[in-house]
């Protein structure tokens, strides 16, 4: 520490804090521990009756956690943020647009793990809307040895966090099930797709419905495809059950299977494939009447033009287990979000 008086404490960092007292009126800190001091804080400095204050000596290799937080805020920055004005050694990240934000876990570990650096975020693949709060940035001590910051920007190679824009599509239902198709029962699933891709301005170019035949449901895929179709979704005709010829169907078309069946609760007999770059997606009959399933856990990610592997959907089964609150809150809860 230097002690200095305060006309030549500008661009210095304070050492402690300073308390502002008014007999009778207010009492409360008027500078906080590690503010670095500007010219119109020196008539306030002297009306609190401090003439003389202590600030950091400037050390050659050490850093201010302002400083820090900035050049770490570079290294972890990808697209699609903006940030807060520095606030005592912290920024926040903010969503730019709506999308889907995608973390990087392992290098956020790495980043961490090096000690003296703070990185906290939200879950991995939630949808955000713009303006969102994202994550905050810091160091945890108010001078930081700049050799810290070096090593972080030597291991760090990759962006830690951005958003990925969520693109609207042209969606074909394709809506399987002799009770639907002789009108025993009314369709209830239409109505629930629709409200689901409606949340992300997806456009139901058209909706046919079909019996359980084989040959009738690749037939209807293979012209949703030649229509334009973007994203192809298939309701009914999922479980095991003799007359359940969905999955076959859609593998009839040449479309690549990535994954029938899912370790989510609920949402077990779901099935993602891809004709060519066009999503398939075969649903089970809980996403008709479930409030959330795998379903809304997939959907953005295929929006946002992820093309998902089968290790993709495996990973949902830590976090995968839907507990079916009441009043629900997502994408605000656990659900999903182990990934």
């Amino acid at each position: 520490m230097e002690k200095i008086k305060v006309q030549e404490a500008v661009g210095k960092v304070l050492c402690h804090d300073i308390t502002m007292i008014i007999p009778g009126k207010v009492k409360k800190r008027a500078f906080k521990k590690g503010h670095i001091i500007k010219d119109e804080d020196i008539d306030v400095l002297l009306s609190i009756g401090k003439d003389n204050i202590y600030v950091f000596e400037k050390q050659e290799g050490m850093l201010h956690e302002n400083d820090a937080a900035k050049r770490l805020k570079k290294l972890v920055a990808g697209e699609g943020l903006e940030f807060s004005d520095l606030s005592e050694g912290k920024i926040t990240f903010i969503a730019k647009y709506d999308g889907l934000v995608k973390i990087n876990k392992e290098e956020l570990f790495k980043l961490n793990y090096l000690g003296e650096i703070c990185f906290s975020t939200i879950h991995n693949n939630t949808p955000v809307k713009k303006g969102q709060k994202l994550a905050g940035i810091r160091v945890i001590p108010l001078i930081i040895d700049e050799n810290k910051i070096l090593e972080a920007e030597d291991k760090i190679k990759e962006k830690i966090i951005k958003v990925v824009p969520i693109k609207s599509k042209k969606v074909g239902i394709v809506t399987t099930g002799n009770e639907v198709y002789y009108k025993r029962i009314k369709d209830a699933f239409s109505p629930v797709i629709k409200d689901k891709v409606g949340e992300y301005n997806c456009e139901v170019i058209r909706q046919k419905i079909l019996p359980d035949d084989k040959e009738k449901i690749s037939s209807a895929i293979k012209e949703f495809i030649d229509e334009g179709a973007e994203l192809i979704v298939c309701t009914g005709g999922m479980s095991v059950d003799p007359d359940d010829v969905t999955p076959g169907a859609i593998k009839n078309t040449g479309a690549n299977i990535i994954s029938y069946g899912s370790p989510v609760l609920p949402g077990a007999m779901f099935l993602v494939s891809y004709y060519n770059n066009i999503p398939i997606l075969g649903l089970p009959g809980c996403v008709m009447y479930n409030k959330r399933t795998v379903f809304d856990l997939v959907l953005p990610r295929v929006l946002a033009e992820e093309r998902l592997e089968y290790k993709d959907i495996i990973e949902y089964g830590h976090g995968g287990f839907c507990m079916n609150c009441e009043i629900c809150n997502f994408p605000k809860c656990g659900f999903g979000k182990g990934v």
